[in-house]
């Protein structure tokens, strides 16, 4: 009876350590060497497994090309943050759309969508935008609920749009293509930078004293500077977006070659604008391994974690469990997508990722919908549905990981109640995109058919 429960208690004492706030990765391969002292008593698994796990560690994870892309995609993010671009581009569309309902958080919202295409750290983005945006929208008499809430969603765009770092963890977990990946994650991260433009500008048009805004026309200076602020800021961050999806697109490159391509070009255009210096790349290195080595240590306690959950019987028991459920393959999916969002509440997006995938994806791969996905696209469509659904994990409390940069970054000017209020409409638009996803997977799956197909 104690060796069919193995897999059950495995999974409850690693969420009762994960609360008790030792790193996750130190949890993840203690609850596994516990686990695994308790399997080898039992007699559930032999000594002669476990040098396995040692082997599937190096296969899986430090000799994985694919993963290659990681600490690539890391590094460039880190170099656009060095370089300033972003300074340039708040500047040139503030001025541009300052006649629009909520111009500024507008501005805020696009340049975080540009952001996104082209660094993809989350802490990075809602620093930068907190720095540059924040006290500029509350000296212009924005509402600090708006103004912070557009901060903070617009930052996580990142983990969504391509090229996003938890595509990659993705699609190495589910053992599928990630170029396919990056293309079906495109259009719903378009889609949902579009649902937080409808729902500021509204708002701003239906309650002018959330968002302040002027009549006065540019004047011919400003145009002139205009013209040349946008430059500045839009076309460096379109040539790297343009190197790095596009090499993908055109079938020139691999995303872990793409990846490199993005980290030179980053590189370059830091050179080339004269904000790096030693010091300055010595300050990118170092915070690039910091991250790196924090994802790679998670990665190996949760290779460790889901290797023994496996040969304990736990994907067989969780099978069974959905199987005796009776609930249908809609009830399943609408039970997983909103176990992790609960627990998006609780856990960041590569703790739930890297436990949660690897033990229910299969579940979903046996699920039949019809004809309302085709069998070949279910893993996608499913991984795209958890990308949407993490991003409510960066803006939900208590331990929303957006809400604490943007707070530590922002210090007295807000406190964490107006944070707090304006994240709530942006997680209800992401629940939205996730709906329409669920509904129409052809919004995820139209470009990757057309472009892979």
């Amino acid at each position: 009876m104690l060796a069919e429960m193995l897999p059950v208690l495995m999974f409850v004492c690693l969420v009762l350590f994960i609360f008790s706030g030792l790193p996750v990765a130190a949890v993840l391969g203690g609850v596994s060497l516990v686990f695994a002292g308790i399997g080898l008593a039992l007699g559930e698994i032999r000594f002669a497994h476990l040098p396995l796990l040692v082997n599937r560690i190096f296969s899986g994870i430090i000799s994985n090309s694919v993963m290659v892309a990681v600490p690539m995609f890391v590094v460039m993010g880190t170099l656009m943050e060095k370089s300033g671009i972003a300074e340039d581009l708040l500047d040139g569309l503030q001025t541009l759309l300052r006649r629009v309902p909520g111009g500024l958080a507008v501005a805020v919202t696009m340049m975080g969508t540009i952001l996104a295409a082209s660094t993809g750290i989350i802490g990075a983005s809602v620093a930068m935008l907190t720095l540059l945006a924040l006290p500029m929208m509350l000296r212009s008499g924005y509402a600090p609920s708006l103004a912070t809430g557009t901060i903070a969603a617009s930052g996580t765009l990142g983990i969504l749009i391509p090229p996003s770092i938890m595509l990659v963890i993705m699609g190495d977990l589910l053992t599928v293509s990630v170029g396919k990946l990056f293309m079906a994650a495109l259009f719903p991260g378009l889609m949902l930078s579009a649902f937080y433009l409808i729902y500021i500008i509204s708002a701003s048009a239906l309650r002018p004293n959330l968002a302040p805004r002027t009549n006065e026309p540019l004047t011919r200076e400003e145009r002139r500077e205009l013209i040349g602020k946008l430059a500045a800021g839009l076309v460096p961050p379109a040539l790297l977006i343009g190197l790095v999806l596009g090499s993908i697109l055109g079938g020139f490159a691999t995303p872990t070659e793409a990846s490199g391509v993005g980290a030179l070009g980053a590189l370059a255009l830091a050179l080339f604008r004269r904000r790096l210096n030693l010091s300055g790349l010595h300050d990118v290195l170092s915070r690039s391994l910091n991250t790196v080595a924090m994802i790679f240590f998670i990665f190996v306690g949760a290779t460790a974690f889901s290797y023994l959950f496996r040969r304990f019987g736990g994907e067989h028991l969780v099978l069974s469990l959905a199987d005796a459920s009776s609930m249908g393959p809609w009830g399943v999916l609408a039970a997983l997508l909103l176990l992790i969002f609960v627990l998006g509440f609780f856990f960041d997006w590569i703790e739930i990722t890297l436990i949660i995938l690897p033990i229910f994806a299969p579940i979903v791969s046996h699920l039949d919908f019809g004809g309302h996905v085709g069998q070949g696209d279910a893993v996608y469509w499913f991984a795209i549905l958890v990308a949407i659904n993490l991003q409510t994990s960066f803006l939900t409390p208590p331990f929303g990981f957006a809400l604490f940069y943007l707070k530590g970054t922002a210090r007295s000017l807000v406190s964490l109640q107006q944070i707090y209020r304006g994240i709530i409409p942006f997680v209800l638009l992401q629940l939205l995109a996730l709906a329409v996803v669920v509904m129409w997977p052809d919004v995820a799956m139209w470009l990757p058919n057309q472009m892979f197909d």
